[in-house]
């Protein structure tokens, strides 16, 4: 499937498929809306007047869009449509944050957390249902792969935020749902364009993140476009025999690998790190990591063990990831403890998932999601 690209409307007809605008960037999706316009000898300002409600002020349906005259909005019917994510299961944690079981239109279901702090809100998005990874501590990793997203359904999560009744209002945007995104680029193209873009959902580049294990070729095409979204790498593990332990795929990019595309990153790196209890938290994988991050000069994100993850690993102790953070800054690096949000409502990536579906047979590490970066 082509996403992005303007799509000439079809012959108004029950036998023909609609055109989903949402898996269509904004520009091509105005292009396609000022063609279907043309063709009808009406103003081109109402491909306008439709685009905003797309995803500025989003509509379930173009019966919505009251501004137009009702047989314009049939018509768009006819030949358009906005599928929506459909609220399956809905969780609310005592710390203020959101979980959300989206059912999608196959009947597949992905996760979405929204995290509330001050005046900010995150939103932990998926890009995958599923995940074929099998990295040791992910209970996504547990359930197999099922599907890429498309675009729609990426970006959708966001745009179902500002359908609820109240509306959840964005402000950032992390990678780090469901699924490894840089192994459906095409689809992750498209949706950064959508998430970033002014006549999109309009979030600030640098307030979006993408968070790999460190494929390659996806980090070299995410580093290609001009906005400054930030880039998140999940290393876990500071030596290539722990790493492909913990993460099968290290198999294939090695740590060396990764961090040499870390350092051609143009933009300020994160190392994503999970603390193992008697894993990867010892004085020597300090000094390793902190190397590491020299390297690229990454910033390091240390994370604790959600409870409920996969595997029986054991979270490392609180005063230990503090003793293991303050090695760190005294070589140097910049680091941040992650606050653990929505214990209580098993909002670890995957938990809810699982807890909902029964697990599905997991595909190998090498299968590569169907990454075209051309």
């Amino acid at each position: 499937m082509v996403y992005g690209r303007p799509i000439a409307p079809p012959p108004a007809s029950p036998n023909m498929p609609k055109i989903n605008l949402l898996n269509l960037s904004p520009a091509a999706a105005h292009a396609t809306l000022e063609a279907f316009f043309r063709d009808r000898g009406e103003p081109l300002y109402r491909a306008r007047q439709v685009s905003r409600r797309l995803w500025q002020t989003p509509v379930k349906s173009f019966s919505e869009i009251t501004d137009l005259p009702v047989a314009t909005r049939e018509a768009l019917e006819q030949s358009f449509e906005l599928p929506s994510l459909v609220v399956s299961t809905e969780q609310l944690s005592a710390d203020g944050t959101r979980k959300f079981l989206f059912r999608l239109a196959d009947g597949e279901a992905i996760e979405t957390v929204s995290i509330p702090d001050a005046d900010r809100l995150t939103l932990c998005i998926s890009s995958q249902a599923g995940c074929a990874l099998q990295c040791a501590f992910c209970a996504t990793g547990k359930m197999g792969f099922t599907r890429n997203l498309e675009p729609y359904e990426i970006a959708g999560q966001v745009r179902e935020m500002a359908l609820l009744d109240p509306p959840i209002t964005v402000t950032n945007i992390v990678f780090m749902g469901m699924g490894e995104p840089l192994m459906n680029w095409r689809a992750v193209d498209v949706a950064l364009s959508i998430l970033n873009d002014p006549n999109g959902l309009g979030i600030g580049a640098r307030h979006i993140t993408v968070s790999t294990v460190g494929i390659l070729p996806g980090i070299v095409a995410l580093g290609e476009r001009p906005e400054q979204f930030r880039l998140a790498i999940s290393v876990h593990a500071p030596s290539d025999d722990l790493r492909r332990s913990l993460m099968p795929i290290n198999t294939k990019y090695p740590l060396a690998d990764v961090i040499e595309a870390a350092k051609s990153f143009d933009r300020r790196v994160t190392f994503e790190y999970v603390m193992l209890g008697g894993v990867n938290d010892r004085p020597e994988d300090a000094i390793e990591l902190s190397r590491l991050a020299r390297e690229c000069k990454a910033f390091v994100n240390l994370i604790p063990l959600h409870p409920g993850g996969a595997g029986d690993f054991t979270p490392t102790t609180a005063d230990a990831i503090r003793r293991f953070g303050a090695s760190l800054r005294r070589a140097g690096i910049s680091v941040a403890i992650r606050k653990s949000r929505g214990k209580d409502i098993a909002a670890a990536c995957g938990q809810l998932r699982v807890e909902r579906h029964r697990r599905r047979r997991p595909v190998g590490a090498e299968y590569d999601g169907g990454i075209e970066i051309a």
